[in-house]
């Protein structure tokens, strides 16, 4: 694997923003999760200029489901992002990080009358998935300004349980109800106006998504037509992929965003939209490759034909590769010269499905090595779980070859908080 900044190979060690992968893990512990506060940085700077260099009126809202450390959080609202967040844990984080209420829209389903209560009264922008929670929004307090996600009847994504448009998802209100529920808003004396659709995660193909906004800005138009209203904003959600496999380039992003923004610019002048606001829903883009889980090797076991290397992460700390077939990249961040080997590499989980990959090709490996699984800054920790009733991981930010804690690991006595003893 070509190894790109902030990652690099120091004599047969991987490094991390100049710090060494196997000190941090005699430091912290294993399982680890390390981030690399310059990638971060990077990721978020380059994204907002080009935006704007393609239309100026634009904001980055982070969907912060992929990793909402309050680190990475301060991190991007130092640098002028906004917050998607879908549910009211992700919003109640997002304000302890200093975001303003008006600097977070809301796009949850399945949404519960309580948790529209508490973003009603934390005075939350919310994005609309149904006219069921259309008209119990309604009753509870009609908001100023109102968006809702539509179903643009196209998706795209890495894995089937990722793809969130189309005609067998649970997502979105379809085009055949969008008039009637701008029609209730209205009513309802609503002032403000958005829309919204997000077809999928992990694209890496700009014509899906072109084609996509394409829908959505055709469907925007019959709206605005037939209810006589403006959009103050179109939000075209966000699902821009990044490479796991050594093969895969990186998107080149200012290709990527020029093609949308072009046909985005021809869609507003064909259907007369004006010139709203545009809002982009990045995540797994702007912190995926930024982060790494360190894991160490416990044992090594020979069976005819194979050889097992267990570490002391299981699904319970990366589950991506279980739950969706993904591939993460896996690399001997304590030997990185060696001769390369095939192995099966599992955790420590009571679960026949608790195996990262088979036949993978790494770099020699001894009881004690310590592994780095790449690309895992995003949908890593935020997906991590106790079961089998094992603690979380710790996690820490690397800054310019200084590390810093940034969530503690949690202990056994951390299992029994909240239960009835």
């Amino acid at each position: 694997m070509r190894l790109e900044y902030p990652f690099e190979n120091r004599s047969n060690e991987l490094y991390i923003e100049g710090k060494s992968c196997v000190d941090l893990t005699g430091q912290h512990g294993t399982p680890l999760y390390v981030y690399s506060k310059s990638l971060i940085c990077e990721k978020i700077n380059a994204l907002k200029d080009i935006l704007k260099k393609n239309y100026p009126k634009t904001r980055v809202l982070y969907a912060c489901k992929a990793n909402t450390n309050l680190s990475i959080l301060r991190i991007l609202k130092d640098r002028g992002a906004e917050i998607d967040a879908v549910s009211p844990g992700e919003v109640y984080l997002a304000l302890q990080a200093g975001f303003k209420p008006h600097e977070i829209l809301f796009t949850g389903t399945s949404v519960s009358e309580a948790e529209m209560t508490y973003l009603s009264k934390a005075d939350i922008r919310m994005n609309v998935d149904s006219l069921s929670q259309l008209e119990k929004l309604l009753e509870i307090n009609p908001p100023e300004t109102i968006s809702m996600r539509i179903n643009p009847m196209i998706g795209a994504g890495h894995h089937e349980h990722v793809i969130t448009a189309g005609t067998d998802v649970k997502f979105g209100i379809w085009e055949t109800q969008a008039s009637e529920a701008y029609g209730m808003a209205l009513k309802a004396r609503v002032k403000r106006f958005g829309i919204q659709m997000h077809i999928g995660s992990g694209i890496m193909d700009v014509e899906i998504y072109r084609q996509a906004v394409g829908r959505l800005m055709h469907i925007a138009h019959n709206i605005a037509e037939s209810n006589d209203i403006e959009f103050d904003f179109i939000d075209i959600g966000g699902g821009i992929g990044v490479p796991y496999r050594p093969e895969e380039k990186q998107i080149d992003l200012n290709s990527f965003i020029e093609t949308i923004f072009e046909s985005i610019k021809e869609k507003l002048v064909e259907y007369n939209l004006g010139e709203p606001e545009i809002w982009l829903e990045p995540g797994r883009y702007i912190v995926a490759d930024s982060g790494v889980l360190l894991t160490k090797v416990t044992t090594l076991k020979q069976t005819p034909g194979r050889v097992f290397v267990g570490v002391d992460a299981g699904f319970n700390t990366l589950v991506r590769p279980a739950m969706y077939g993904s591939y993460h990249h896996i690399l001997n961040a304590s030997g990185m010269n060696k001769p390369l080997q095939r192995y099966d590499v599992y955790g420590p989980l009571c679960e026949s499905g608790d195996i990262f990959d088979r036949d993978r090709t790494i770099q020699e490996i001894v009881e004690g090595d310590i592994l780095a699984f790449m690309t895992a800054g995003a949908y890593g920790y935020s997906m991590a779980s106790n079961y089998n009733t094992r603690p979380r991981p710790a996690e820490v930010m690397v800054s310019d070859g200084e590390p810093r804690i940034i969530r503690k690991r949690e202990t056994l006595e951390d299992l029994i908080h909240g239960q009835i003893t």
